[in-house]
């Protein structure tokens, strides 16, 4: 039984212990710090999940977002062995994508780092994420093998399309484009530096398998990108199994559907 419902902040070395818990704690690798949700089992060995949130309106909202994917994706689970690390990656106040070093440093400081700290043998390692924390999944999927992968509605999958309805007055302004074009200029200008940035960059060179989960009824700024971002990754040469989900729903439908939720334990379960 986990040992409350909130989350305490904890900044000390845990020892060895056996029972289950729930708490945030700082953590750091490389210099990188980023707080975590630790929701640990009973028993001193597990397997590993690392989840990463959807984009927030502010900073002061990456907790909760964090503990909320932490808690969808633990609905989603089969099984109640696996320790889950819900990492609080910053949204505002840098430019997009860039977030992606703390995302790398809480997937370290797993590898690397919590079997001391936390007084755990860590196992096996999946990631997990929803919306931006299934694109920041799929780009470490580029950079380092885990045990697999699971993105849900990734994105954004391509800002010049994004920020060009923004800069043409056909769909809201955001935080994201907005820093972007007070770096780079606007998409018109200067193309490429947007599309460095974007998921449909990232279609290669996968290391790990990866499932990606798609509900049909997403927005339509994500739709019009998918079916090019989907056939980019199938063509892949260099990828390690790439499968695909797309089902009835929106932008969440992974939390929802009961076909989601069998693909995504049997996507587990066989690795």
């Amino acid at each position: 039984m986990l040992l409350g419902l909130s989350c305490k902040k904890d900044n000390t070395t845990f020892q060895p212990v056996s029972s289950a818990y729930r708490t945030t704690k700082s953590i750091s690798y490389n210099n990188v710090n980023v707080n975590v949700i630790i929701d640990k089992p009973a028993g001193n060995q597990f397997d590993v999940f690392i989840t990463y949130h959807g984009t927030v309106q502010s900073d002061a909202d990456i907790l909760t977002a964090a503990e909320t994917t932490l808690n969808q994706f633990k609905n989603l689970l089969n099984r109640q062995d696996m320790m889950i690390v819900s990492v609080a990656h910053p949204q505002l106040n840098i430019l997009f994508g860039d977030n992606i070093q703390q995302a790398e440093a809480a997937f370290l400081w797993v590898k690397h780092k919590a079997n001391q700290e936390l007084g755990i043998t860590v196992k096996k390692i999946f990631l997990a994420g929803h919306s931006q924390g299934g694109y920041l999944v799929t780009r470490l999927n580029t950079m380092h093998q885990t045990n697999g992968v699971i993105a849900n509605a990734p994105g954004p999958l391509n800002l010049i399309y994004r920020c060009q309805l923004e800069e043409n007055g056909q769909a809201p302004g955001s935080y994201t484009c907005n820093n972007l074009r007070n770096v780079y200029g606007t998409t018109q200008v200067n193309a490429n530096d947007y599309h460095q940035r974007s998921l449909l960059n990232f279609t290669t060179g996968f290391k790990s398998d990866i499932l990606f989960v798609q509900g049909l009824e997403d927005m339509a700024i994500q739709m019009y990108s998918w079916p090019t971002f989907k056939k980019e990754v199938l063509s892949c040469t260099n990828c390690q199994i790439r499968q695909f989900v797309e089902i009835p729903g929106g932008h969440t439908a992974i939390f929802q559907s009961q076909t989601a939720k069998t693909e995504f334990n049997q996507f587990i379960n066989s690795r």
